[in-house]
């Protein structure tokens, strides 16, 4: 009887992993704005293989940022590195194509129409139909190896193309270095080096392939730096070489008719040809396709039965597609040796853990790592912790990263946004890594005077607008920066740390001026920059990819603060109504990127206003956070290729909507507490990694949450913490057809701000 039981419990079980797979749409994103990539990727796995679409290759490709578009009609071919829902574009290293007759060398020769009908994703695996060569191509990966499947025509010779200078965000001299081999046992190894997005990137693969080979082609033409106008360069030479470098390197590959499909292994190193060859050895060297994909589903499946959800089709497969983009970054960026390529550019060993990286800041300490704090503590969070102060210590500048991928710092954007992540894993009681270390590397960040205008912050008390144009925004982002530091030198008893950090959390005030109710640019002589409009944005504004009504209300550290300065909840309530009502003449952001899904001046689309829904819970009102997120629910998400209004940011975009699906948001990482929204599902189960289970259940019908209990006990509080969550239980929100004004009125009811705090 018990093994019968057994049996329909992992009956059970594998009917629900196999159902959150099969809900999974990995097309949701890869319309205009998502920036997603449909191909194949393990979680956080170091290669993300996958087609590239871009019409104008070897041009800056902003719209390309992923490398594909769902609108396109044509594939370049398929490359091994790609960024999920990036604000910004490079990688596409290593593209292969396959083609069969005549050999072709160049893009728009080689490029192939295909159609959406003979197209296929899932978590892990990607077909499609090339109708130019008629070969039907299909991806699967490991954690650092690419598997390629390829059906070629019967008939025909079949050939591969691997071009060496293709790259997503192109130019003449991107590529600095490349180099081909092909080794006696029939492994090409090789690797390039480029400039761009992160400079002097360096990138070795190795591959290997099922069927032998009866001919090879090596050919290099150095590009002419100059204006894209067609590939223009020198013809160097075309010989049939086993070795060849340069800096425009393209391959072709014979294996003349074939009787099955070709399959094509790809390992990638930051370290070295040995290292790739090494990767490749561990994780992907018997050519069985099938095998990797089995792999690369149940990996996936693994993932997405960490969280359950059951409700409408439609919201099931924007959840579970936004775990699934969720569980993508930071990626593995060291070799199955522990050795990896730091911000200095020189090889690193990491002993007992995984550096990674791919930390797009700016956008995911707000909603994708606490994600991972409460899904992925231990594994996850240790090993983001771990890299991050790694990558202090070994950078020139000593500061933690700001945007860094495969180890490298690219500066983009503003804040010192490692520091919140650090101290809210602290905070959550992850500790697998060196605290005192943690805390130096966020100070050390925190006082790097030459970086965005923060010795101008330190000694004023803000960033003036005449010394930097994004001053409004980088004070705002400093201070809730500070203040994190400022709780974490707190939990390791350093008060004179905590003293200075609480200081300068405060600092958000010096730009608030009371008079008009908003943010502004402070000039040097402690004036505000005149004339002033709120609904300026983009160059002169004074701010980043946003403008005042965005701004303003970026105090997540002391929102009770803002509230006083404002002259109560009803003053923010008001300004909160009059954002997201406002009538906004597009042309306002015209030249600002990253714009998109407002709702007034609301922008849904890019991360400042991620939290603002939520901010009427802190003026007494929660049921108008309810409001406004089913308002942004209902606008903002849906199962379709343009399913996504703004980039998903590595993970960001589809955090948020995970958080709100289930009814509670991270308003401030790094305060142990979850605002309260309302659910958008029927129920949530989070398997949590302590073993126990957090069961979210929606009870009635209607948009207004009547009240909320945990484990039985009504909640007298619109937020619920970290602690709770991870003790397991239930948290029933019992739904009704109008709003309950009274629940969450009271100020005990409310979230933490630092003013308010202890009071």
């Amino acid at each position: 009887m018990k093994s019968l039981l057994a049996v329909l419990v992992l009956s059970s079980a594998a009917l629900a992993q196999s159902a959150a797979y099969k809900s999974v749409d990995p097309m949701i994103g890869t319309g205009p704005d998502g920036h997603t990539f449909p191909g194949a990727v393990v979680p956080f796995g170091m290669v993300q293989l996958s087609p590239d679409t871009e019409i104008k290759p070897f041009k800056q490709s902003y719209k390309w940022a992923a490398g594909y578009r769902y609108e396109d009609t044509s594939i370049l071919g398929f490359s091994h590195t790609h960024f999920s829902g990036a604000g910004h574009s490079d990688l596409g290293d290593l593209l292969l194509t396959p083609e069969s007759g005549e050999v072709k060398l160049e893009p728009e020769q080689y490029r192939s129409a295909f159609r959406h009908e003979t197209e296929h994703a899932e978590p892990g695996y990607y077909t499609v139909l090339l109708d130019g060569p008629q070969v039907k191509a299909e991806l699967t990966a490991t954690t650092r190896v690419g598997v390629h499947r390829y059906s070629f025509p019967q008939g025909k010779p079949a050939h591969l193309v691997l071009d060496l200078r293709s790259s997503i965000y192109n130019y003449p001299g991107k590529v600095m270095w490349s180099r081909i081999r092909l080794r006696p046992d029939g492994t090409l190894t090789g690797m390039r080096e480029t400039r761009g997005w992160a400079p002097a990137r360096q990138l070795y693969f190795a591959i290997r392939f099922s069927q032998p080979l009866t001919g090879h082609f090596f050919r290099n033409v150095e590009p002419v730096d100059q204006p894209y106008n067609g590939f223009s360069g020198v013809r160097r030479d075309s010989t049939d070489v086993p070795f060849k470098e340069g800096r425009g390197i393209t391959a072709a590959f014979d294996f003349g008719q074939l009787a099955k499909p070709l399959v094509v292994e790809v390992a990638l190193s930051t370290v070295s040809e040995e290292g790739a060859i090494a990767n490749l050895n561990a994780e992907a060297k018997d050519f069985d396709f099938d095998r990797v994909r089995a792999q690369a589903r149940a990996a996936w499946e693994k993932e997405l039965a960490r969280v359950e959800f059951t409700g409408t089709d439609a919201m099931r497969k924007n959840l579970y597609t936004a775990l699934y983009h969720a569980l993508m970054a930071p990626s593995t960026a060291m070799d199955v040796d522990g050795r990896y390529r730091g911000p200095d550019e020189e090889v690193h060993q990491a002993k007992d853990w995984e550096f990674v990286s791919t930390f797009s800041l700016w956008d995911t300490y707000r909603a994708e790592q606490p994600l991972m704090t409460l899904l992925q503590p231990e594994a996850r969070t240790n090993n983001v912790v771990r890299s991050l102060v790694a990558s202090q210590q070994q950078s020139p500048f000593g500061i933690l990263p700001v945007w860094q991928f495969a180890g490298l710092e690219t500066w983009c954007m503003i804040g010192y946004h490692a520091v919140p992540i650090l101290a809210d894993a602290y905070l959550k009681n992850i500790r697998g890594y060196d605290a005192e270390a943690a805390l130096n590397a966020m100070v050390a960040s925190a006082r790097y005077r030459q970086y965005e205008g923060v010795g101008e912050y330190i000694d004023r008390g803000y960033v003036p607008v005449d010394r930097d144009d994004e001053s409004a925004s980088e004070t705002m982002e400093y201070a809730f920066d500070d203040w994190t530091i400022a709780q974490m030198a707190h939990a390791l008893h350093k008060a004179d740390i905590e003293q200075e950090f609480t200081r300068r959390a405060a600092y958000w005030r010096n730009v608030f001026d009371q008079k008009t109710g908003f943010v502004r640019p402070k000039l040097a002589d402690g004036t505000f920059r005149e004339p002033f409009d709120p609904a300026k944005a983009g160059n002169g504004s004074g701010f980043t990819e946003g403008n005042a009504w965005q701004y303003s209300w970026y105090q997540p550290q002391d929102e009770a603060g803002l509230i006083n300065l404002l002259g109560g909840d009803d003053k923010l309530i008001a300004k909160l109504d009059a954002m997201f009502d406002a009538r906004v003449d597009p042309r306002q952001y015209a030249d600002v990127e990253d714009i998109a899904g407002m709702i007034g001046q609301y922008i849904h689309g890019n991360e400042p206003s991620h939290h603002l829904a939520y901010l009427y819970a802190y003026a007494g009102a929660p049921w108008r956070t309810q409001e406004r997120l089913k308002q942004i629910v209902d606008s903002q998400y849906r199962p379709a290729p343009d399913g996504l209004v703004g980039n998903d940011d590595l993970g960001q975009m589809s955090a948020w909507l995970l958080f709100t699906g289930i009814g509670f948001y991270p308003v401030a990482p790094g305060s142990n507490e979850y605002v309260l929204g309302r659910p958008f599902v029927d129920s949530a189960t989070l398997h949590l990694p302590n073993g126990k289970t957090l069961h979210i259940v929606k009870q009635g019908s209607g948009d207004y949450v009547g009240n909320v209990a945990l484990n039985g006990k009504a909640l007298d509080r619109v937020f619920v913490t970290h602690e709770q969550l991870l003790a397991g239980g239930e948290l029933r929100f019992t739904m009704q057809t109008t709003p309950n004004k009274n629940f969450g009125r009271a100020a005990s009811a409310r979230p933490y701000s630092m003013s308010t705090a202890g009071k």
